[in-house]
Protein backbone atom coordinates (compact mmCIF):
# COMPACT_ATOMS: atom_id res chain seq x y z
CA UNK A 1 0.00 0.00 0.00
CA UNK A 2 1.36 3.41 -1.05
CA UNK A 3 1.91 5.97 1.67
CA UNK A 4 -0.06 9.20 1.73
CA UNK A 5 2.19 12.12 0.78
CA UNK A 6 2.35 15.27 2.88
CA UNK A 7 0.98 17.27 -0.07
CA UNK A 8 -2.09 15.02 -0.48
CA UNK A 9 -2.83 15.10 3.25
CA UNK A 10 -2.53 18.87 3.61
CA UNK A 11 -4.49 19.62 0.44
CA UNK A 12 -7.31 17.41 1.70
CA UNK A 13 -7.39 19.20 5.06
CA UNK A 14 -7.08 22.60 3.39
CA UNK A 15 -10.13 22.06 1.18
CA UNK A 16 -12.39 20.09 3.51
CA UNK A 17 -11.54 21.61 6.90
CA UNK A 18 -9.61 24.87 6.75
CA UNK A 19 -11.61 26.66 4.04
CA UNK A 20 -15.01 25.44 5.22
CA UNK A 21 -14.73 25.42 9.01
CA UNK A 22 -11.99 27.93 9.82
CA UNK A 23 -12.27 30.52 7.07
CA UNK A 24 -15.93 29.89 6.26
CA UNK A 25 -15.47 30.86 2.60
CA UNK A 26 -18.16 30.45 -0.03
CA UNK A 27 -18.66 27.30 -2.06
CA UNK A 28 -17.58 29.14 -5.21
CA UNK A 29 -14.26 30.12 -3.60
CA UNK A 30 -13.62 26.52 -2.54
CA UNK A 31 -14.34 25.31 -6.07
CA UNK A 32 -12.02 27.97 -7.51
CA UNK A 33 -9.19 26.95 -5.15
CA UNK A 34 -9.79 23.28 -5.93
CA UNK A 35 -9.56 23.99 -9.67
CA UNK A 36 -6.25 25.80 -9.19
CA UNK A 37 -4.81 22.83 -7.30
CA UNK A 38 -6.06 20.41 -9.97
CA UNK A 39 -4.29 22.49 -12.61
CA UNK A 40 -1.10 22.49 -10.55
CA UNK A 41 -1.25 18.69 -10.26
CA UNK A 42 -1.88 18.43 -14.03
CA UNK A 43 1.09 20.71 -14.72
CA UNK A 44 3.41 18.65 -12.52
CA UNK A 45 2.36 15.47 -14.26
CA UNK A 46 2.67 16.79 -17.82
CA UNK A 47 5.72 19.01 -17.49
CA UNK A 48 7.71 17.34 -14.70
CA UNK A 49 6.55 13.74 -14.85
CA UNK A 50 5.46 13.74 -11.21
CA UNK A 51 2.10 12.02 -10.81
CA UNK A 52 -0.42 12.92 -8.14
CA UNK A 53 0.30 9.84 -6.03
CA UNK A 54 3.93 10.81 -5.49
CA UNK A 55 3.72 14.63 -5.51
CA UNK A 56 5.21 16.14 -2.35
CA UNK A 57 5.48 19.66 -0.99
CA UNK A 58 9.25 19.73 -1.54
CA UNK A 59 8.58 19.34 -5.28
CA UNK A 60 6.79 22.71 -5.37
CA UNK A 61 9.44 25.36 -4.92
CA UNK A 62 9.23 28.97 -6.05
CA UNK A 63 10.74 28.31 -9.55
CA UNK A 64 8.17 25.55 -10.17
CA UNK A 65 5.25 27.80 -9.19
CA UNK A 66 6.60 30.56 -11.45
CA UNK A 67 6.84 28.03 -14.28
CA UNK A 68 3.28 26.89 -13.54
CA UNK A 69 1.97 30.46 -13.87
CA UNK A 70 3.74 30.91 -17.20
CA UNK A 71 2.29 27.57 -18.35
CA UNK A 72 -1.20 28.79 -17.52
CA UNK A 73 -0.71 31.87 -19.67
CA UNK A 74 1.29 30.49 -22.58
CA UNK A 75 0.08 26.90 -22.89
CA UNK A 76 -3.51 27.15 -21.68
CA UNK A 77 -4.14 30.67 -22.91
CA UNK A 78 -5.38 31.97 -19.54
CA UNK A 79 -5.83 35.70 -19.05
CA UNK A 80 -3.73 37.67 -16.57
CA UNK A 81 -6.78 37.86 -14.29
CA UNK A 82 -7.12 34.07 -14.28
CA UNK A 83 -3.39 33.68 -13.69
CA UNK A 84 -3.63 36.00 -10.68
CA UNK A 85 -6.67 34.11 -9.34
CA UNK A 86 -4.74 30.83 -9.51
CA UNK A 87 -1.81 32.45 -7.75
CA UNK A 88 -4.12 33.68 -4.97
CA UNK A 89 -5.27 30.09 -4.45
CA UNK A 90 -1.66 28.84 -4.34
CA UNK A 91 -0.77 31.58 -1.85
CA UNK A 92 -3.67 30.59 0.39
CA UNK A 93 -2.69 26.92 0.23
CA UNK A 94 0.93 27.60 1.16
CA UNK A 95 -0.01 29.93 4.02
CA UNK A 96 -1.90 26.96 5.42
CA UNK A 97 0.99 24.57 4.74
CA UNK A 98 3.41 26.93 6.52
CA UNK A 99 1.13 27.08 9.56
CA UNK A 100 0.83 23.28 9.72
CA UNK A 101 4.39 22.27 8.80
CA UNK A 102 6.92 24.86 10.09
CA UNK A 103 9.75 23.03 8.34
CA UNK A 104 8.37 24.44 5.07
CA UNK A 105 8.26 28.06 6.28
CA UNK A 106 11.19 29.19 4.10
CA UNK A 107 9.73 27.52 1.02
CA UNK A 108 6.34 29.04 1.88
CA UNK A 109 7.80 32.54 2.21
CA UNK A 110 9.47 32.22 -1.18
CA UNK A 111 6.20 31.24 -2.83
CA UNK A 112 4.29 34.00 -1.04
CA UNK A 113 6.83 36.49 -2.42
CA UNK A 114 5.62 35.76 -5.96
CA UNK A 115 3.67 38.87 -6.90
CA UNK A 116 0.59 39.15 -9.06
CA UNK A 117 1.14 40.10 -12.67
CA UNK A 118 0.14 43.65 -13.50
CA UNK A 119 -2.38 44.15 -16.26
CA UNK A 120 -3.62 47.12 -18.19
CA UNK A 121 -6.66 48.71 -16.59
CA UNK A 122 -9.80 47.70 -18.43
CA UNK A 123 -12.27 50.35 -19.47
CA UNK A 124 -15.27 50.22 -17.17
CA UNK A 125 -18.24 49.29 -19.33
CA UNK A 126 -21.56 50.63 -18.11
CA UNK A 127 -24.97 51.79 -19.29
CA UNK A 128 -26.11 55.38 -19.12
CA UNK A 129 -29.35 56.28 -17.37
CA UNK A 130 -31.48 56.06 -20.51
CA UNK A 131 -30.06 52.65 -21.44
CA UNK A 132 -30.79 51.34 -17.94
CA UNK A 133 -34.34 52.66 -18.19
CA UNK A 134 -34.76 50.91 -21.54
CA UNK A 135 -33.43 47.62 -20.17
CA UNK A 136 -35.65 47.72 -17.08
CA UNK A 137 -38.68 48.21 -19.31
CA UNK A 138 -37.76 45.31 -21.63
CA UNK A 139 -39.63 42.44 -19.81
CA UNK A 140 -43.30 42.12 -20.72
CA UNK A 141 -45.05 43.25 -17.54
CA UNK A 142 -48.40 41.94 -18.84
CA UNK A 143 -47.28 38.34 -18.16
CA UNK A 144 -46.42 36.67 -14.87
CA UNK A 145 -43.00 35.57 -16.13
CA UNK A 146 -42.32 39.07 -17.43
CA UNK A 147 -43.18 40.58 -14.05
CA UNK A 148 -40.75 38.18 -12.38
CA UNK A 149 -38.01 39.15 -14.83
CA UNK A 150 -38.71 42.85 -14.39
CA UNK A 151 -38.43 42.46 -10.61
CA UNK A 152 -35.15 40.60 -11.07
CA UNK A 153 -33.56 43.16 -13.40
CA UNK A 154 -34.76 46.11 -11.30
CA UNK A 155 -33.34 44.57 -8.13
CA UNK A 156 -30.04 43.75 -9.84
CA UNK A 157 -29.53 47.37 -10.85
CA UNK A 158 -30.95 49.06 -7.77
CA UNK A 159 -28.91 46.97 -5.31
CA UNK A 160 -25.74 46.77 -7.44
CA UNK A 161 -25.51 43.12 -6.39
CA UNK A 162 -23.26 40.43 -7.79
CA UNK A 163 -24.94 37.71 -9.84
CA UNK A 164 -24.35 35.06 -7.16
CA UNK A 165 -25.78 37.36 -4.51
CA UNK A 166 -28.93 37.70 -6.58
CA UNK A 167 -29.17 33.94 -7.14
CA UNK A 168 -28.77 33.30 -3.41
CA UNK A 169 -31.26 35.95 -2.28
CA UNK A 170 -34.23 34.65 -0.29
CA UNK A 171 -37.67 36.12 0.27
CA UNK A 172 -36.85 36.83 3.93
CA UNK A 173 -33.88 38.98 2.87
CA UNK A 174 -36.19 41.72 1.57
CA UNK A 175 -37.75 44.21 3.96
CA UNK A 176 -40.52 46.55 2.85
CA UNK A 177 -40.96 48.63 6.00
CA UNK A 178 -39.51 52.11 5.67
CA UNK A 179 -36.81 52.31 4.52
CA UNK A 180 -37.10 49.32 2.14
CA UNK A 181 -33.91 47.29 1.89
CA UNK A 182 -32.37 43.92 1.06
CA UNK A 183 -29.68 41.92 2.84
CA UNK A 184 -27.14 40.38 0.48
CA UNK A 185 -24.60 37.65 1.20
CA UNK A 186 -21.41 38.25 -0.74
CA UNK A 187 -17.88 36.94 -0.98
CA UNK A 188 -16.59 35.22 2.13
CA UNK A 189 -20.20 34.89 3.32
CA UNK A 190 -20.13 38.54 4.37
CA UNK A 191 -23.55 40.17 4.55
CA UNK A 192 -24.49 43.76 3.87
CA UNK A 193 -27.78 45.60 3.77
CA UNK A 194 -28.49 48.05 0.95
CA UNK A 195 -31.43 50.42 0.52
CA UNK A 196 -33.98 50.04 -2.27
CA UNK A 197 -35.82 52.72 -4.20
CA UNK A 198 -39.54 52.89 -3.59
CA UNK A 199 -40.26 51.89 -7.20
CA UNK A 200 -38.11 48.77 -6.92
CA UNK A 201 -39.63 47.87 -3.56
CA UNK A 202 -43.13 48.21 -5.02
CA UNK A 203 -42.32 45.94 -7.98
CA UNK A 204 -40.76 43.36 -5.66
CA UNK A 205 -43.64 43.49 -3.18
CA UNK A 206 -46.21 42.93 -5.94
CA UNK A 207 -44.13 40.08 -7.39
CA UNK A 208 -43.84 38.36 -3.99
CA UNK A 209 -47.56 38.74 -3.28
CA UNK A 210 -48.57 37.51 -6.74
CA UNK A 211 -46.55 34.31 -6.30
CA UNK A 212 -47.61 33.74 -2.70
CA UNK A 213 -44.04 33.98 -1.45
CA UNK A 214 -45.10 36.06 1.53
CA UNK A 215 -47.08 33.20 3.02
CA UNK A 216 -45.92 31.51 6.20
CA UNK A 217 -43.32 28.85 5.56
CA UNK A 218 -42.19 30.30 2.22
CA UNK A 219 -40.04 33.20 3.33
CA UNK A 220 -36.96 30.96 3.45
CA UNK A 221 -37.35 30.04 -0.23
CA UNK A 222 -35.27 31.57 -3.06
CA UNK A 223 -36.49 34.98 -4.17
CA UNK A 224 -36.32 34.05 -7.86
CA UNK A 225 -37.20 30.60 -9.20
CA UNK A 226 -37.60 29.07 -12.65
CA UNK A 227 -40.77 27.48 -14.04
CA UNK A 228 -39.96 24.26 -12.15
CA UNK A 229 -39.83 26.05 -8.83
CA UNK A 230 -36.03 25.70 -8.60
CA UNK A 231 -33.67 28.55 -7.69
CA UNK A 232 -32.55 30.55 -10.69
CA UNK A 233 -28.87 29.84 -11.30
CA UNK A 234 -26.14 32.21 -12.43
CA UNK A 235 -26.49 30.75 -15.91
CA UNK A 236 -30.24 31.33 -15.87
CA UNK A 237 -29.85 34.96 -14.83
CA UNK A 238 -27.13 35.49 -17.46
CA UNK A 239 -29.47 34.08 -20.10
CA UNK A 240 -32.24 36.50 -19.10
CA UNK A 241 -29.91 39.50 -19.24
CA UNK A 242 -28.65 38.49 -22.67
CA UNK A 243 -32.20 37.96 -23.89
CA UNK A 244 -33.63 41.30 -22.79
CA UNK A 245 -30.56 43.38 -23.63
CA UNK A 246 -30.58 41.87 -27.10
CA UNK A 247 -34.24 42.73 -27.56
CA UNK A 248 -33.57 46.42 -26.93
CA UNK A 249 -30.34 46.58 -28.95
CA UNK A 250 -27.83 46.63 -26.09
CA UNK A 251 -24.79 44.43 -26.75
CA UNK A 252 -22.65 42.46 -24.29
CA UNK A 253 -24.65 43.37 -21.21
CA UNK A 254 -23.64 41.18 -18.26
CA UNK A 255 -24.27 41.27 -14.53
CA UNK A 256 -20.94 43.10 -14.21
CA UNK A 257 -22.19 45.75 -16.66
CA UNK A 258 -25.27 46.34 -14.49
CA UNK A 259 -23.15 46.50 -11.32
CA UNK A 260 -20.69 48.91 -12.97
CA UNK A 261 -23.62 51.04 -14.14
CA UNK A 262 -24.96 51.42 -10.60
CA UNK A 263 -21.48 52.26 -9.30
CA UNK A 264 -20.88 54.87 -12.00
CA UNK A 265 -24.27 56.49 -11.41
CA UNK A 266 -23.57 56.69 -7.68
CA UNK A 267 -20.16 58.22 -8.46
CA UNK A 268 -21.65 60.79 -10.82
CA UNK A 269 -24.20 61.65 -8.11
CA UNK A 270 -21.23 62.55 -5.85
CA UNK A 271 -21.63 59.72 -3.34
CA UNK A 272 -18.35 59.19 -1.50
CA UNK A 273 -16.09 56.26 -2.47
CA UNK A 274 -16.43 54.89 1.07
CA UNK A 275 -20.22 54.74 0.75
CA UNK A 276 -19.98 53.11 -2.68
CA UNK A 277 -17.44 50.60 -1.33
CA UNK A 278 -19.83 49.56 1.43
CA UNK A 279 -22.81 49.60 -0.93
CA UNK A 280 -21.10 47.24 -3.40
CA UNK A 281 -19.42 45.11 -0.75
CA UNK A 282 -15.86 45.75 -1.87
CA UNK A 283 -13.14 44.58 0.49
CA UNK A 284 -10.70 47.28 -0.63
CA UNK A 285 -11.35 50.95 -1.36
CA UNK A 286 -8.88 50.72 -4.26
CA UNK A 287 -11.40 48.57 -6.11
CA UNK A 288 -14.05 51.26 -5.72
CA UNK A 289 -11.76 54.07 -6.85
CA UNK A 290 -11.73 52.78 -10.43
CA UNK A 291 -15.18 54.31 -10.79
CA UNK A 292 -13.97 57.73 -9.66
CA UNK A 293 -11.10 57.52 -12.13
CA UNK A 294 -13.44 56.39 -14.91
CA UNK A 295 -15.84 59.23 -14.14
CA UNK A 296 -13.06 61.85 -14.20
CA UNK A 297 -11.67 60.39 -17.42
CA UNK A 298 -15.11 60.41 -19.02
CA UNK A 299 -15.63 64.07 -18.10
CA UNK A 300 -12.15 64.98 -19.37
CA UNK A 301 -12.84 63.40 -22.74
CA UNK A 302 -16.19 65.16 -22.94
CA UNK A 303 -14.49 68.52 -22.32
CA UNK A 304 -11.82 67.77 -24.93
CA UNK A 305 -14.51 66.80 -27.41
CA UNK A 306 -16.30 70.08 -26.82
CA UNK A 307 -13.09 72.08 -27.16
CA UNK A 308 -12.45 70.66 -30.63
CA UNK A 309 -15.80 71.92 -31.87
CA UNK A 310 -16.29 75.50 -33.05
CA UNK A 311 -17.74 77.46 -30.21
CA UNK A 312 -21.24 78.86 -30.70
CA UNK A 313 -20.41 81.73 -28.34
CA UNK A 314 -19.19 84.91 -30.11
CA UNK A 315 -15.53 85.49 -29.33
CA UNK A 316 -14.40 88.99 -28.36
CA UNK A 317 -11.14 89.71 -30.18
CA UNK A 318 -10.11 92.02 -27.36
CA UNK A 319 -9.67 88.97 -25.10
CA UNK A 320 -6.46 88.08 -26.87
CA UNK A 321 -5.03 91.58 -26.39
CA UNK A 322 -2.66 92.55 -23.58
CA UNK A 323 -5.02 93.22 -20.64
CA UNK A 324 -2.34 95.39 -18.94
CA UNK A 325 -2.96 98.09 -21.55
CA UNK A 326 -6.67 98.23 -20.80
CA UNK A 327 -6.92 101.41 -18.64
CA UNK A 328 -10.55 100.76 -17.65
CA UNK A 329 -9.71 97.28 -16.38
CA UNK A 330 -6.62 98.56 -14.53
CA UNK A 331 -8.55 101.37 -12.89
CA UNK A 332 -11.21 98.88 -11.73
CA UNK A 333 -8.60 96.48 -10.32
CA UNK A 334 -6.85 99.33 -8.51
CA UNK A 335 -10.12 100.49 -7.01
CA UNK A 336 -10.55 97.12 -5.26
CA UNK A 337 -7.73 97.96 -2.90
CA UNK A 338 -9.37 101.14 -1.60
Amino acid sequence: MKRTTDFALLVSRFLTEHLTSIRNVSENTILSYRDAIVLLITFMSKMHGVNQESLEIKDLGEPVIEEFLEWLECERGCSISTRNQRLAAIHSLFRYIGSQQPEYLFQTQQILSISVKKKSQKIVRYLDAQQVKTLLAAPDASTQKGRRDQALVCLMYDSGCRIQELADAKVKDVRFTTPPQITLTGKGRKTRTVPLMRETASILENYIAENGLDKQGKTDTPLFCNCRGEKLTRQGITYLLKKYSGEVGLENVTSHTIRHSKAMHLTDADFTPVYIRDFLGHADLKTTQIYSKASVEMKRKAIEKLSTKKSSIPINDNISKDWSKDRNLLNWLNSLGH
